[in-house]
């Protein structure tokens, strides 16, 4: 099972799902990792894109294409593919301006409700989603087969990418054909809301929002605010839950993750039970 320590010690082990408080500037390479079964071609294969959180790297979470399936072997990467996309290495304002890499700048601390937004970050890491999706379905993987998630910072992008983002004016009709479908689903793993109104077009799109209660990084009432935003802003199917963990994945977080990504790709056929 993933487990998450929370150190005050270190800024950038791999084991640790949290953000960096010292004012150090790090130097960290990261590349796009893509775990997927080199000879699959099934026309019901599907994908994970899943972003790390600040000052961590994509390795932090690869070891969900092997974990996740562990616990539903539907999630093999024969079925899915799993894409772990890196951050840039920015500026941090709460690190003094130091960098560590980051999907956007973090201007307040803890990060509760009302936190400034990054608009320009924002945007910017929606647009690097938006890139693994193209090539996703480049490789004939539908968007409508596509999960977007994400860690804290991650998990803040992924809510936007799917539920904010407007959609690109394409060349082609069948573009726009392939455009308008909505993702698979989203997951939110101790992020938090950027925005204030839907694109209106993936409201049907479900949602799994976790949350560590003894959160103090990104504050526990972030989950609660955002949940009820949703809900007022169309989003219909969010299924929340806590955990008794501060900034970090919990296991109990990680079965209900994989149980999640079941159930909304590959759905069991119950018509045919008495």
């Amino acid at each position: 099972m993933l487990t998450c320590t929370i150190s005050t010690k270190s800024i950038l082990k791999r084991t640790l799902r949290t953000i960096p408080l010292f004012l150090l500037s790090q130097s960290t390479t990261a590349m796009s990792t893509t775990t997927s079964s080199p000879k699959s071609n099934s026309s019901n294969k599907a994908a994970l894109i899943f972003l790390h959180g600040l000052g961590d790297t994509p390795a932090g979470w690869t070891s969900l294409s092997s974990q996740l399936p562990s616990m539903q072997p539907s999630l093999s990467t024969s079925n899915i593919e799993y894409v772990f996309p890196p951050a840039d290495t920015i500026p941090i304002t709460i690190n003094g301006g130091m960098t560590m890499p980051g999907w956007f700048d973090i201007f307040d601390w803890p990060i509760g409700v009302g936190c400034k937004n990054d608009e320009d970050g924002l945007k910017k890491a929606v647009d690097s989603i938006n890139a693994c999706v193209v090539k996703l379905e480049a490789k004939g993987i539908q968007r409508n087969r596509i999960v977007v998630g994400g860690f804290s910072q991650g998990g803040a992008v992924a809510l936007r990418a799917v539920y904010q983002q407007q959609q690109h004016e394409q060349e082609s009709s069948d573009e726009e054909s392939k455009e308008s479908l909505p993702f698979a689903a989203c997951v939110n793993l101790s992020g938090w809301l950027t925005f204030e109104e839907t694109n209106g077009m993936n409201d049907n799109v479900p949602l799994l929002w976790g949350h560590g209660s003894y959160d103090d990084k990104v504050l526990f009432d972030q989950q609660s605010y955002g949940v009820a935003k949703l809900g007022e802003m169309g989003v219909k199917s969010v299924e929340d839950s806590s955990y008794p963990v501060g900034h970090g994945a919990h296991p109990d977080e990680m079965v209900a993750f994989a149980k999640f990504l079941d159930q909304v790709l590959f759905p069991k056929d119950d018509s045919c039970k008495e």
